[in-house]
């Protein structure tokens, strides 16, 4: 499964955000499961800690460039997690540009059977989360979108 979702969660506690990965995420997180999460902060470092810290899921990191291009947060994250993380792929962009992340995008949907967005509450966007969305519906993947 890719994961998706907004780097904005400072609006909601770390606690929402647990319970909500416990709903949404743990209900496919059995022991085979496959997760895809962009190596950024944001929905990917709050998923990417639960997922370590609550399942015996595979997880693969997806960096548009370098791991060490990504913010101190992120990093942090994914270094605190290393042990759970079964890969980390380091797509090599030069410039973390929206086209750098949206190829990152694609290339976690394309690996996966599923996508699971967490886009900001509100009208659907232009934003790099539906956009992720959307390509994995053009894919005829299917998709859960949880706005928070």
């Amino acid at each position: 499964m890719a994961i998706t979702g907004t780097r904005s969660t400072g609006h909601r506690d770390l606690a929402w955000f647990n319970d909500l990965f416990g709903t949404y995420l743990g209900a496919f997180a059995k022991d085979e499961a496959h997760f895809y999460i962009g190596g950024v902060v944001g929905i990917d470092s709050l998923s990417l800690l639960w997922l370590a810290g609550n399942t015996k899921s595979q997880i693969t990191i997806v960096a548009p460039g370098t791991v060490e291009q990504q913010p101190d947060d992120a990093r942090q994250a994914i270094s605190k997690c290393r042990n759970r993380i079964s890969e980390v792929v380091e797509l090599g962009a030069d410039e973390l540009r929206t086209v750098a992340y949206h190829a990152r995008n694609r290339w976690m949907v394309d690996r996966s059977d599923m996508v699971i967005g967490f886009p900001l509450e509100g009208p659907e966007g232009n934003s790099g989360t539906w956009q992720t969305l959307n390509y994995g519906a053009q894919r005829g993947k299917p998709r859960l979108i949880v706005p928070v």
